[in-house]
C-alpha cells in the first residue's frame, strides 16, 4: 500500500498481516492498538463513504474523535484488499456475524478468525465461534473477550484480556495480537469465555435498572454477586470450566461493566430503570443475549436451569413485567445458602 503522509512524502507499507473486520469503536481500537505496535494491519468497513472519509482524516471521527490512525494502519471498504495469510479480526455485533460471515465467505474462509463480539445469537442460541462453525465448518477460530473498552485501547491505556482457542498455534496468536499495553492471557476454554463475556452483558443491566430505580449501590453489589452466581451455574452446565468464569472474560468483565459508566449495558440498564426513553443508538448485547438465554432454555424442555437475573431483565425489556413487579421477583425468591450458588 502506498500513500502520502501529512508532509506529502510518500510512504510504503508492508501488506497486512492483521485485518479487522467491522469499524465500529472497538474494531477502530483494535486495528489502532495493533498498528501502533509496528504491525501492518487492515482496517474493513462495509460503508465506502465512511472509510474512505476515515482514511482522508486518518481517524474514527464519529466513534473515537481525536485518536489518529498510525502510519501502518490500512483503511477500506474493499474486503478483497485482505491478505491471502491475514489473522482476521470479526469486530461486529454478534447479531450481525452470521450476515457478515455469509456475505463474504469466499474470503473468510481460508483465514484464521478471532470472533471480537460478545452474546448469544437470537433465534439459534449459538455463541459466536459455534456461528462461524455453521457457515464455515473447516474454519479455525478464537475468541478474543474480556474487560475493556474501546477509548482506553485505542489511548493505548493497558488492557488486559482473554484469547480462548483450542487451536494448536494459539501462542503463535498471542504473541502477534499482543503489545506493550494489550495484555493478552491464553485459555483453552472458549466456551466459558464467551458465556462470560455474554452473561455479564445481561446482569449489568439489571446493575443499571437497580441503580436508575433508586435502590442503592448495596442492590447493585448484591445483582453482581448473586448474578456472578447465575452466570457460573449457566456456564457449567454449557460445558465450561468453572475456573475461567473467574478469569478476565467472567468476573473481570463483569466488575466493568457493571461499575463504569462507559458501559453501554449499564447505562441501557439505567435508563429503563428511571423510566427514560432508551435511545441508545449503539449495540446493546445483553438486550439480545438475554432474551436468547431465555427462550432456548423455553424450547428445551429438559433444562430446568434457574437464572432469576435474566429472566426479570429479559420480562422487563419486553415489558411484561413493570419495575416493581421485577423487584419484587427477585426479593421474593426463596432463602437459601449462599454457596448453593441458586
Amino acid at each position: 500500500m502506498r500513500r502520502e503522509n501529512e508532509q506529502g512524502r510518500k510512504i510504503v507499507i508492508p501488506s497486512a498481516s492483521i485485518a479487522v473486520v467491522g469499524a465500529g469503536a472497538f474494531g477502530t481500537a483494535l486495528a489502532i492498538s495493533l498498528a501502533s505496535n509496528g504491525q501492518p494491519t487492515l482496517l474493513w468497513g462495509r460503508d465506502a463513504a465512511q472509510m474512505g472519509a476515515m482514511a482522508k482524516a486518518r481517524q474514527n471521527a464519529q466513534r473515537l474523535a481525536g485518536l489518529r490512525f498510525p502510519e501502518t494502519l490500512e483503511v477500506t471498504a474493499d474486503i478483497t484488499k485482505i491478505p491471502l495469510k491475514a489473522v482476521i479480526l470479526l469486530a461486529v455485533p454478534t447479531q450481525a456475524l452470521r450476515a457478515t460471515l455469509i456475505q463474504h465467505r469466499h474470503i473468510l474462509h481460508s483465514h484464521m478468525l478471532i470472533a471480537c463480539c460478545k452474546g448469544v445469537e437470537r433465534g439459534s442460541g449459538l455463541l459466536p465461534l459455534e456461528v462461524i462453525a455453521d457457515v464455515l465448518p473447516s474454519v479455525r477460530s478464537a475468541i478474543l473477550t474480556g474487560p475493556s473498552f474501546a477509548n482506553d485501547i485505542a489511548a493505548g491505556l493497558p488492557t488486559a484480556l482473554t484469547l480462548a482457542t483450542k487451536d494448536v498455534d494459539a501462542k503463535t496468536l498471542q504473541t502477534l495480537l499482543s503489545t506493550p499495553a494489550l495484555r493478552l492471557y491464553l485459555s483453552d476454554d472458549p466456551i466459558g469465555a464467551q458465556l462470560g463475556g455474554a452473561l455479564k452483558n445481561v446482569v449489568a443491566i439489571a446493575a443499571g435498572i437497580a441503580i436508575g430505580a433508586g435502590l442503592g449501590d448495596s442492590a447493585r453489589a448484591a445483582l453482581m454477586t448473586r448474578g456472578f452466581a447465575e452466570m457460573v451455574r449457566f456456564a457449567v452446565l454449557r460445558g465450561a470450566a468453572r475456573d475461567t468464569l473467574f478469569g478476565l472474560s467472567g468476573f473481570g468483565d463483569l466488575v466493568l461493566t457493571c461499575t463504569s459508566t462507559q458501559s453501554r449495558n449499564l447505562r441501557y440498564g439505567t435508563a429503563i430503570g428511571t423510566g427514560q426513553t432508551v435511545s441508545e443508538t449503539a449495540t446493546v448485547e445483553g438486550v439480545m443475549t438475554a432474551h436468547a438465554i431465555i427462550e432456548s432454555l423455553l424450547t428445551n424442555e429438559n433444562d430446568a436451569t434457574d437464572l432469576p437475573i435474566t429472566r426479570m431483565v429479559s420480562a422487563v425489556l419486553k415489558e411484561e413485567l413493570n419495575m416493581a413487579q421485577a423487584i419484587e421477583s427477585l426479593l421474593s425468591r426463596p432463602l437459601r445458602r449462599e454457596t448453593d450458588l441458586a
